[in-house]
């Protein structure tokens, strides 16, 4: 299996995303390397242990033409692997089905969705005394309007009937005037008519 298809097996830990695998990959590889570069000891319980070995200056053979030689001291990378992994290789353990982790990338978001939310709840709640205020205001405020219209309506009734009775006490009036000019008028005529009897 070389790296690619490390990547491509890994993936499935990632739901299918080859991007955060291979990052994940990579991140791992570059940060074992760096620490046993630096001379320290990087151990995965389980898996084995990564650390530098140091070897000294020694006398070396070449294979081809049976010359020999002094090599340097050179500094190797050195992996021990660890007892389960030994056993699982062996055959005396077997590991777990894999199951599909689901990403962290996803987590975080239904996590940031899931505060938004909560937020939006919040900011909702504080609201809504708000507009219960505001509407309890605005039907205050109808409420006075038309009070003031069912007075403004009562003021203009009573000035209409106010008008119609001033009318009517008039006729009345010119009626009551003609009456008593009337009955003055016939009480003259019987005045006259008794002083031309008397003459006669």
């Amino acid at each position: 299996m070389n790296k690619s298809e490390l990547i491509q097996a890994l993936s499935s830990q990632f739901e299918g995303n080859k991007k955060h695998a291979q990052h994940a990959l990579e991140s791992v590889i570059d940060t074992i390397t760096r620490q046993v570069a630096k001379g320290e000891k990087v151990a995965i319980t389980g898996f084995g242990a990564f650390e530098k070995a140091v070897r000294p200056a020694r006398m070396v053979r070449n294979p081809r033409t049976g010359e020999r030689k002094r090599a340097k001291k050179t500094a190797v990378p050195k992996f021990r692997a660890g007892a389960e992994f030994k056993a699982v290789v062996a055959g005396d353990k077997k590991l777990p089905a894999v199951a599909a982790a689901a990403s962290p990338t996803k987590k975080t978001a239904t996590k940031s969705t899931a505060k938004k939310s909560a937020a939006k709840k919040s900011t909702a709640k504080k609201s809504s005394p708000a507009k219960k205020t505001a509407k309890k205001s605005t039907a205050k405020k109808t409420a006075k309007k038309s009070t003031a219209k069912k007075s403004t309506a009562k003021k203009a009734s009573a000035k209409k009937t106010a008008t119609k009775s001033s009318p009517a006490k008039k006729s009345t009036a010119k009626k009551t005037s003609a009456k008593k000019a009337s009955a003055k008028k016939t009480a003259a005529k019987k005045s006259t008519a008794k002083k031309t009897a008397k003459k006669s």
